[in-house]
C-alpha cells in the first residue's frame, strides 16, 4: 500500500505575519514588566500562560470577524503559527535567556572594586565587541533617568548587540536542523505524545466543539473560581484563602531521621492537574516516585554520614548520567532512521518515495519532500552553525579544544530536554547545574581552564544557566502542531526563523529602552535584576580564586545515574509491568518537581481510577474537563498580571 501524499496548508500568511509581528512587541514588554519588574516567571511553564491568553482571544476575534466574512477571519493554521511564534519568541526573552543577558554584558564595569579585585582579574579577558565598556553608557543603564536614543549609548549597545543577535540566530538555525531531522523519527515512526500540544490544538479546533463541552467549562469554572476567591483574599485578607500553591510540610519532619530529606513542598495547582492527566501513566507515576525516593537518598544518606561528602547526593551529576543513559537509548531506537539519514546525505539523488520514511519498504529510504527542510539542507545548517558558534566563541576568548566538548554537552542536553518534553510533557523542566560549563568544570577541574575560557563561559550562561525556557522543545512541538494540522512544514520554519530575528531584536529593543529610563538600580525593578549579573561574576571570580581539581565523586555519581539508566531500560524492555521509567529519576532533583510532584501525584490518581474502572472511552471524555481546568488557571491567571501592571496593588499570581 502506497502512502498518499499530503496537502499541506499554509499557516505563514500575510494575515497571520502582520498579527505576529503586531503581537511580539506586547507580549516582550508583557513578559519583561512580569518578569523583570515583579519577579513572576510565565516562560517557566509550559504550554506557556499568556500565550494561551493571547490564543483564546484571537479565537474568538477571529470566529466573530469570520461570521462577518469568511476573508476576515482566521484559519485554524494561521492561529497555530502565531501561536508558536509568540512562543518562541517567549523563550527568547525569558528568565532564562536574554533578560539576563544585558546586565551580564555591563555588570561587571559597573561593580568592579578593589575589594572584588574584578579589575585585575577578568576585565582583561571580557571581549570589547561583545560587552558595553563605555562608563557613561553603563552609568545611565544603572541609575536611569536618561534614553536609549543618545547617539553614544546607541553607538556602544548597537555593535555587541547585533554580533549577540547573529551568536543567537545561528544557535537557532542549529536546533532547527537537529528538530528537521529528529521530526519524522519523534512525531511520525515512535508517535510520541506530546501532551503541551493538545491544548492549543483543542482551542483553535474550527468546529469549536471544546468550547461547547460542558466538562471543559465546569474544569474551566472551577479554576476560576479558586482564582478569584484567592485574588479577593490577597486584596482584603478577610476572604478565605483557597490553598491550592505550594506550601511547605517540613515541620512535620523534623526529628531524625526524617529530616534528613529537606525541605517538602505540597501544591495543588488546577493548571498542573490538568495538563498533568494528559501525561502517559507510567510516566506520571515514575515522577512522584521518583520524587520520594530522591527523598529516602537523602534521607539514607543523613543516616549514614554520606552528607559529609560535599553535595551528596549529587542530584546534577545523578541527572546528567541520566540523560546521557536515555539519550543512548535513543540513538539505538532511531538507529534505522539515523543510517538512512546517513545514505541520504551521501547518495547521489534522494528517494522519489512519498513523504517519510516508508512504512511497508525499507525504513532507511527516506524523501525530504515534506519535511521542513531538505536533509542535506539541514545538515548544511547544523555544520556551518556550528562552525559559525566555533569561530564566535574562539574570538570571544574560549579555548580551541573546550569549544567542541561545550556544545555538543549543550546540544545533547538541548535534545534530552526536548525529548523530555514530546515524550513526558513536563511543565517545568529545569536543569540547573547540568549546564555544559558546570559537566566541563566537574570532569576538568577550573585549573586546566584559562581565564578567557571561564570569562566566556561566564557570558554564555544566558543561553545555558537552566533551560527552564530551551527554544528548541517549543521548535519540535511547532513541527508537530504543523504535521497534526497539515501546515507546511517549511513555512513553519520560516515562521521560527522569523520570529527569532523580530523576536530577539525586540528584546533587545525594549530591555535597554526600560532600564535607560528606569535605572537598574533605582528600585523599579525586582532586585533579583542586579542578581543576575552578581551570580554570573561571583561565581565567575570563585573559579579563579580558588581553582578546582575534577570532582570524582561527582564524576562517580554521574557513571551511576547512567548504569542505573540502562538498569531501568532494560527492566522496561523485559517486562512490560515494570512501572518505573528513567525520564521520571532525571527530574526528581528538579525545582519543577519540588514543586508540581503533588498535581502530578492528583492526576494519577484521577487518571488511574478513571482508566481501571471506567475505561479508556471516559478517559477520553474527561479530557475536556482537566483541560479547562488549566485553561481557567491560565486565562484568570494571566488576567490579573495585566490587572497588577497599572496598579500598586500585588495581585493574586497562579504559579508559583
Amino acid at each position: 500500500m502506497e502512502n498518499t501524499p499530503v496537502s499541506f496548508q499554509s499557516g505563514l500568511t500575510l494575515k497571520s505575519f502582520i498579527i505576529a509581528f503586531l503581537l511580539i512587541p506586547i507580549t516582550v514588554a508583557w513578559i519583561i514588566q512580569l518578569e523583570v519588574v515583579r519577579h513572576t516567571f510565565p516562560t517557566l511553564v509550559h504550554p506557556l500562560s499568556h500565550v494561551i491568553f493571547t490564543l483564546l482571544w484571537l479565537v474568538l476575534i477571529g470566529w466573530i470577524f469570520g461570521k462577518i466574512s469568511p476573508k476576515l477571519g482566521l484559519s485554524q493554521q494561521e492561529l497555530l503559527t502565531i501561536y508558536f511564534m509568540l512562543c518562541i519568541v517567549s523563550t527568547l526573552c525569558s528568565y532564562d535567556c536574554m533578560e539576563i543577558f544585558v546586565p551580564i554584558m555591563a555588570h561587571a564595569f559597573r561593580f568592579a572594586s578593589p575589594e572584588n579585585e574584578w579589575r585585575q582579574l577578568f576585565w582583561r579577558q571580557l571581549p570589547e565587541w561583545l560587552t558595553i565598556h563605555d562608563e557613561k553608557a553603563v552609568t545611565a543603564l544603572y541609575e536611569g533617568g536618561s534614553s536609549l536614543y543618545i547617539e553614544r549609548y546607541l553607538k556602544a549597545w548597537l555593535g555587541p548587540a547585533v554580533a549577540w543577535m547573529a551568536f543567537i540566530f545561528a544557535w537557532m538555525v542549529v536546533l532547527l536542523c537537529i528538530n528537521a531531522l529528529l521530526r519524522i523519527q519523534w512525531i511520525e515512526r515512535e508517535r510520541l505524545t506530546y501532551p503541551l500540544t493538545q491544548l492549543p490544538l483543542e482551542m483553535t479546533n474550527p468546529r469549536l466543539g471544546f468550547f461547547r463541552n460542558r466538562l471543559m467549562w465546569l474544569g474551566f469554572g472551577i479554576a476560576a473560581l479558586i482564582s478569584i476567591v484567592n485574588l479577593l483574599h490577597s486584596i482584603n485578607p478577610i476572604v478565605p484563602y483557597i490553598p491550592v500553591k505550594r506550601q511547605s510540610i517540613s515541620h512535620y519532619f523534623t526529628t531524625r531521621p526524617w529530616n534528613g530529606m529537606g525541605g517538602v513542598l505540597v501544591a495543588f495547582y488546577p493548571f498542573a492537574i490538568g495538563i498533568g492527566f494528559l501525561i502517559p501513566l507510567d510516566l506520571l507515576f515514575s515522577c512522584w516516585a521518583f520524587f520520594w525516593i530522591y527523598k529516602i537518598e537523602l534521607m539514607i544518606g543523613s543516616i549514614m554520614g554520606w552528607r559529609g561528602l560535599p553535595r551528596f547526593p549529587y542530584p546534577a551529576e545523578q541527572a546528567f548520567g541520566v540523560y546521557m543513559g536515555l539519550l543512548g537509548f535513543v540513538l539505538w531506537t532511531g538507529r534505522s532512521h539515523i543510517k538512512g539519514l546517513v545514505r541520504h546525505l551521501f547518495s547521489s539523488r534522494a528517494s522519489p518515495d512519498s513523504i517519510g520514511i516508508l512504512a511497508t519498504r525499507d525504513p532507511s529510504q527516506l524523501d525530504d519532500s515534506g519535511e521542513p527542510m531538505p536533509y542535506r539542507l539541514a545538515f548544511a545548517g547544523i555544520f556551518i552553525g556550528l562552525i559559525f558558534l566555533m569561530v564566535f566563541s574562539y574570538k570571544a576568548g574560549m579555548s580551541l579544544w573546550v569549544i567542541p566538548i561545550f556544545f555538543t554537552i549543550y546540544f545533547l542536553l538541548s535534545v534530552m530536554v526536548t525529548r523530555l518534553r514530546a515524550e513526558l510533557g513536563f511543565l517545568v523542566h529545569g536543569l540547573k547545574f547540568i549546564s555544559p560549563h558546570n559537566m566541563i568544570v566537574v570532569g576538568v577541574g577550573t585549573w586546566r581552564l584559562n581565564t578567557s575560557t571561564l570569562t566566556v563561559f561566564s557570558l554564555y550562561m544566558f543561553f545555558n544557566r537552566a533551560n527552564w525556557a530551551n527554544p528548541m522543545p517549543e521548535q519540535l512541538e511547532a513541527l508537530k502542531i504543523s504535521e497534526r494540522r497539515q501546515i507546511n512544514p517549511r513555512h513553519t520554519a520560516v515562521a521560527i526563523l522569523l520570529a527569532t530575528v523580530i523576536g530577539s531584536g525586540v528584546t533587545f529593543w525594549l530591555l535597554l529602552d526600560i532600564y535607560y529610563r528606569h535605572g537598574a538600580e533605582s528600585g523599579y525593578f525586582d532586585p533579583a535584576v542586579l542578581g543576575f549579573g552578581r551570580d554570573v561574576y561571583v561565581q565567575l571570580e570563585n573559579w579563579l580564586n580558588s581553582p578546582k581539581e575534577p570532582d570524582r565523586p561527582a564524576l562517580a555519581f554521574m557513571g551511576g545515574g547512567l548504569v542505573f539508566t540502562v538498569l531501568l531500560m532494560f527492566l522496561r524492555a523485559r517486562f512490560l509491568w515494570w512501572p518505573l521509567h528513567p525520564l521520571g529519576y532525571a527530574t526528581a532533583q528538579s525545582w519543577g518537581m519540588a514543586n508540581l510532584w503533588c498535581c502530578l501525584f492528583v492526576a494519577w490518581v484521577c487518571k488511574a481510577i478513571i482508566l481501571r474502572y471506567s475505561g479508556f472511552n471516559t478517559y477520553r471524555r474527561a479530557i475536556p474537563f482537566f483541560l479547562g481546568l488549566a485553561l481557567g488557571d491560565y486565562i484568570l491567571g494571566s488576567l490579573w498580571s495585566i490587572l497588577d501592571i497599572p496598579t500598586t496593588i500585588s495581585l493574586y499570581l497562579f504559579f508559583p
